[in-house]
C-alpha cells in the first residue's frame, strides 16, 4: 500500500474509530461514576463522547491536510481538542477560533514577514507540540480542573450563583484570547503598520519583528483578536445553555468585551516579557533575530526565554489576572 493510498483512507479509518472509542469511554466513565458514587449525574452521556471525539479527530485532519501543524502537534492537539470539548463545547469553540484565524494571520502577507524574520516559515510553518503545549496547555489544565470540579456541561457565567465554573470558564477563554490577540498583533500588526514599532519598555523605535515592539495597529488587532474568541465563547453558551437558565443569569455578552480585554492585556504582558527576558538583535541583512552572534546588532532584551516560553508565561498570566477583573467589573454592564 502505497503512501497516497493511506492518506486517503485514513480520514475514513479515524472517523470510523471514534464510534467505538467515544462508547468505550462511555462505559469507562459508567464505571467510574458507580465505583466512586452512587451519583449518576456524573456520567457522561454517549453523544457527548462522540462528538467530543469525531470533532477533534476532524479538526487533527483539516490541520494536516492544511499543513496547521505537524504529526506531534496534532497528536497532542488532538488530546487538548478532546478534553475541552467533554469539559464544555464553549471550550472547543475558543481552540477552533484561536486555531482557524492565527492559522490565516500567519499566512497574511507572508512575503513581507520572511524579509524581516530570521525564522519565519509562513505557510509552510507547522505547529509542533511545544506550540500546542504554549498556546493551549494552560486552558487545557483549567478545562481538566473545570471537569473535575464541576463536571461536564456549558454553563452561563453568573460569579454569583455559579463561581467556580465562571472563575475556570473565564480563565479558559481568556488564556485563548491572550494567545490569538498576541498571534494577530504579531503577524497583522507587523505588515499592516506603515511605520516601524516602538519598545514597549522604552518607547523607542525598533525594527519589525522585534520582540516587545508594539504599535497602534496592533494594540487594536490584539483587542479584536481576543474579541473574535469571547464571540466564540458567548454564542456557544447562548445556544447550547437552556434558555430557561439564561433567563435567570446575568448578561452573557460581557464575555466578548472581556475577550477583547484579555487579547489586549494577554499582548502587553507578552510584549514586555518579550522586551526584556527576550533577546532581540538585527544581522547584517537586516532580519531580525534571537541570538547573539558575528555582525549581529543589539536591539533589546537578554537571552533568557524564547518566544514558546514567553507565549506560555502570558497566557498563564491572563488566564489567572482575567477571571478576577472580570468579576469585579461584570455587574457594570
Amino acid at each position: 500500500m502505497n503512501e497516497s493510498t493511506i492518506y486517503k483512507i485514513l480520514p475514513v479509518l479515524l472517523c470510523a474509530l471514534s464510534i467505538p472509542l467515544s462508547m468505550f469511554m462511555w462505559i469507562g466513565n459508567i464505571a467510574y461514576s458507580k465505583l466512586a458514587s452512587d451519583n449518576q449525574d456524573n456520567v457522561i452521556p454517549p453523544t457527548r463522547w462522540l462528538f467530543s471525539i469525531l470533532m477533534p479527530i476532524l479538526l487533527m485532519l483539516y490541520g494536516l491536510k492544511r499543513k496547521g501543524v505537524n504529526k506531534s502537534g496534532a497528536a497532542l492537539g488532538l488530546l487538548c481538542a478532546i478534553i475541552l470539548s467533554i469539559s464544555s463545547h464553549a471550550f472547543l469553540a475558543c481552540l477552533a477560533t484561536f486555531f482557524f484565524s492565527s492559522s490565516r494571520a500567519t499566512k497574511f502577507r507572508s512575503h513581507m514577514k520572511r524579509k524581516i524574520e530570521e525564522d519565519f516559515k509562513g505557510g509552510e510553518g507547522r505547529r509542533n507540540w511545544a506550540q500546542v503545549i504554549c498556546n493551549a496547555g494552560m486552558a487545557t489544565q483549567l478545562a481538566l480542573l473545570y471537569l473535575l470540579d464541576c463536571g461536564y456541561g456549558e454553563r452561563p457565567i453568573d460569579f454569583g450563583q455559579l463561581y467556580r465554573s465562571s472563575w475556570l470558564g473565564v480563565g479558559i477563554m481568556s488564556a485563548f484570547a491572550c494567545s490569538n490577540g498576541d498571534t494577530w498583533a504579531s503577524e497583522l500588526g507587523t505588515v499592516l503598520s506603515k511605520g516601524d514599532p516602538f519598545l514597549i519598555t522604552s518607547r523607542k523605535r525598533v525594527p519589525r519583528g522585534t520582540n516587545g515592539g508594539v504599535s497602534f495597529i496592533g494594540l487594536v488587532v490584539s483587542f479584536l483578536g481576543g474579541l473574535a474568541i469571547g464571540l466564540s465563547y458567548y454564542l456557544t453558551i447562548r445556544y447550547t445553555v437552556d434558555s430557561k437558565i439564561l433567563s435567570h443569569s446575568p448578561n452573557q455578552w460581557p464575555i466578548i468585551v472581556f475577550g477583547g480585554v484579555a487579547g489586549l492585556v494577554g499582548s502587553i504582558v507578552d510584549s514586555v516579557i518579550g522586551a526584556t527576558l527576550q533577546y532581540s538583535g538585527i544581522d547584517a541583512s537586516g532580519k531580525v533575530v534571537e541570538r547573539p552572534g558575528k555582525d549581529v546588532r543589539y536591539i533589546s532584551g537578554v537571552r533568557i526565554l524564547d518566544n514558546h516560553s514567553v507565549n506560555l508565561i502570558s497566557s498563564i498570566i491572563t488566564a489567572l489576572l482575567m477571571p478576577t477583573v472580570a468579576m469585579q467589573f461584570w455587574n457594570m454592564f
